[in-house]
């Protein structure tokens, strides 16, 4: 991966991304690592962050470890922030990456489908964000936060309603914990990404009934989707040293999406009710391939 930083920089940091086995919290993982960064990665998908971390140590040469956590519950959470700080000490940094999310009118979600999202996105991130604090806290380690939100924390997500409540919440974490923190030597920001085309993001909010892939192209100042070394270029940025003035920010980066049109899918209105059948049947679909392939 092409990164604008020399190659030493995060050396001796050490780096938790959740989320860490697939889309944005790989290529997060893959570019810290790159630069001398100590990783953790965990996700509830063991094989699968175990193949990550085992490609993301051959191309870096830096030392990645796959953990197996479901950040819903918070038991299984310290036991993870336990068992990585008794494993070389405490962290320095750690990523919010994991998340769900798929489109849907809100009159037809379940309070299961509602919790699916909360309890990863808005619960699954306090909890590892609590677990570490307090320790930082405790040992006296200054440390940065990291957490990935969404441009719809400004001005909503229609058809993405708990997604947006729960990331709207966390950007409200991100500034008060600045400030409870601030006097710790913690550092807590976040990052907004437009559009990053991942597998796992567009099976769930871009399915192929719902496809409007070259219209949300067009809607972009830039013109175009966002390329990943650019967020991976953000994420190192905040986790560096050398800005430890700056907490407490959410920062868009989208092409100016969310500025000239909002960024969010409000264009889903146009759907009938066939087309969102459709919708519920491919994520339907897709999530069934997704739990065959966990183990936890």
């Amino acid at each position: 991966m092409e990164l604008m930083f020399r190659e030493s920089l995060l050396k001796g940091k050490r780096i938790l991304v959740t989320g860490g086995g697939t889309g944005l919290g790989e290529v997060m993982a893959e570019a810290y690592a790159q630069l001398g960064a100590r990783v953790y990665i965990c996700g509830r998908r063991k094989d699968v962050l175990e193949d990550t971390a085992r490609r993301i140590s051959d191309r870096t040469h830096s030392q990645v470890s796959a953990i197996s956590c479901d950040i819903r519950v918070a038991e299984a959470v310290e036991d993870m922030i336990a068992e990585i700080w008794a494993d070389g000490g405490a962290l320095s940094g750690l990523v919010n990456n994991a998340a769900g999310n798929f489109i849907s009118r809100t009159k037809d979600l379940s309070p299961r489908g509602f919790n699916a999202i909360a309890d990863i996105v808005f619960r699954g991130t306090f909890y590892v964000t609590l677990a570490c604090g307090k320790r930082w806290i405790d040992g006296g380690q200054k440390a940065s936060v990291i957490s990935i939100l969404t441009t719809w924390i400004w001005n909503g997500g229609p058809f993405t309603v708990p997604s947006a409540m729960s990331k709207a919440g966390l950007h409200i974490m991100t500034k008060s914990l600045a400030s409870e923190w601030g006097a710790y030597g913690i550092r807590l920001n976040a990052i907004a990404p437009g559009p990053f085309p991942t597998k796992g993001a567009w099976d769930r909010l871009s399915p192929q009934s719902a496809n409007r892939s070259e219209q949300r192209v067009n809607a972009i100042p830039m013109g175009r989707n966002g390329e990943m070394p650019e967020l991976a270029n953000l994420a190192v940025f905040l986790m560096a040293d050398g800005c430890d003035y700056l907490t407490g920010q959410t920062i868009a980066i989208d092409g100016g999406l969310h500025l000239a049109s909002g960024g969010n899918f409000y264009q889903l209105s146009a759907l009938g009710d066939s087309d969102w059948q459709h919708i519920r049947d491919e994520i339907k679909g897709t999530n069934a391939k997704d739990k065959a392939k966990r183990t936890v």
